[in-house]
C-alpha cells in the first residue's frame, strides 16, 4: 500500500505527508511541469503539462489498496473501479456509495456555467486548521481501513 497525491494545488501535501512518513508508507507526488513541488519524504513524479496528463499518470500508477488523494471526482472513480481508496482534501471519503452521485452533481454544474454567461459563483472559501484537522483524522482513518483489509 502506497499513499498517491494528486499534487497540482493541493493544499493538503504537507499533512499527508507528515501521516504517511509517521506511518512508513510509500508517498508518491504526481504534477504536471506547471507546478514545482518538492517532498522530503515522498517520490516526486513531474509530468508533461497537457489537459489531465498528471491525472492519466496518477490512475496509472495506482493499484488496489493504494490511497489517492485528489480534488478530481472523474479521478476518484477510476481510482475506485481498481479497488483502491481516494479521499477528498476536504476528508470525504469517495466511496462505490457516493461517486455517481457526485459525478452526475458535477455535470449538472457543468452545464449550467455553460448556460450561463456568467459565472456567479463566489469561488474557494479559505482553508482553516479545522479543514486541515478534518483531513487529518480522516486520511488515519482511511489508513487504518485499508491495512484492516489487507
Amino acid at each position: 500500500m502506497k499513499i498517491l497525491i494528486d499534487a497540482d494545488a493541493c493544499p493538503v501535501v504537507n499533512i499527508t505527508e507528515k501521516i504517511a512518513k509517521r506511518e512508513k508508507l510509500p508517498l508518491v507526488l504526481i504534477c504536471d511541469t506547471s507546478h514545482i513541488i518538492h517532498s522530503n519524504y515522498g517520490k516526486v513524479i513531474v509530468v508533461d503539462r497537457g489537459k489531465d496528463s498528471a491525472d492519466f499518470k496518477l490512475v496509472c500508477e495506482t493499484v488496489k489498496g493504494d490511497i489517492v488523494v485528489t480534488q478530481d471526482y472523474g479521478v476518484a472513480a477510476m481510482i475506485l473501479g481498481k479497488g483502491a481508496y481516494a479521499i477528498h482534501q476536504s476528508g470525504m471519503w469517495y466511496t462505490k456509495d457516493n461517486i455517481d452521485q457526485m459525478l452526475f452533481e458535477r455535470h449538472l454544474s457543468k452545464k449550467a456555467r455553460r448556460g450561463s454567461s456568467h459565472y456567479n459563483g463566489k469561488g474557494l472559501k479559505r482553508r482553516t486548521m479545522e479543514d486541515n484537522e478534518r483531513f487529518d483524522v480522516s486520511l488515519q482513518k482511511m489508513i487504518a481501513a485499508a491495512k484492516s483489509s489487507i
